[in-house]
């Protein structure tokens, strides 16, 4: 019986592509006229991962997920065509990812969740981001787990594993969360419950979200209230 939940954070809980793009907006002011600000913050989420698949071939261990968003953000700016950004604007816009909000059906569904289950994050985000995040806003996790204090980066199975020992529960007893499907195979692999969660919107209106529900997870929610609806919440 499931007894735990764990949680991805960017993407699955928050809504990283509204918010990055409103500060690189509220950054540029009246700059950049016909600049796309949201393919920039598509092709910069996509350098990013690019980068830690990277990493993890390398087997570079951890590299600081900020960091990462910074180099990431360069190439980013060049492929859209957007220059005249000042280096102390590049590192503000790469605080948008600390700053990151929830989707409205965050809060609620974690506060019925929390009722029955213990809730913890389980990001790639580093540990002082994630802490950030949710405070902001006003995630009620009980416990921050991260890929950082694994030294390695999700899917690899030495952070899911982390997590079930922190909790002091067996795979079959902890659910992964998340609307990457890549996070929760990789935990289903190693005997944890599965919850995929459909975010149309992750990649901003017209983005290519894969939202299909499949019979190999356990749970597919349209959201987080939906989520606590089927565990009985």
């Amino acid at each position: 019986m499931v007894q735990a939940l764990l949680f991805d954070v960017q993407g699955t809980a928050t809504d990283f592509h509204s918010t990055v793009a409103g500060e690189a907006r509220r950054i540029a002011g009246d700059r950049f006229a016909g600049a796309d600000w949201d393919a920039l913050v598509r092709r910069w989420r996509a350098g990013y991962f690019t980068a830690l698949e990277a990493s993890r071939r390398r087997h570079d261990g951890w590299v600081p997920v900020h960091w990462v968003y910074r180099d990431a953000l360069e190439a980013a700016l060049d492929d859209c065509d957007i220059a005249g950004l000042s280096g102390v604007e590049r590192d503000e816009l790469t605080l948008a990812w600390r700053r990151l909000r929830p989707w409205p059906d965050v809060v609620p569904g974690l506060t019925r969740l929390k009722s029955r289950h213990t809730l913890a994050t389980l990001s790639n985000a580093d540990v002082s981001t994630v802490i950030e995040i949710s405070k902001r806003g006003g995630l009620p996790w009980d416990a921050v787990f991260a890929a950082e204090m694994a030294g390695v980066f999700k899917p690899d199975p030495a952070v899911y594993r982390l997590a079930a020992t922190y909790l002091g529960r067996e795979p079959a007893e902890i659910m992964m969360v998340a609307s990457h499907k890549y996070d929760i195979r990789a935990a289903a692999r190693l005997g944890f419950a599965t919850a995929f969660v459909a975010r149309p919107l992750e990649f901003g209106v017209g983005g290519d979200a894969d939202t299909a529900y499949s019979d190999e997870f356990d749970v597919n929610a349209s959201d987080f209230v939906d989520l606590a609806e089927q565990l009985g919440c």
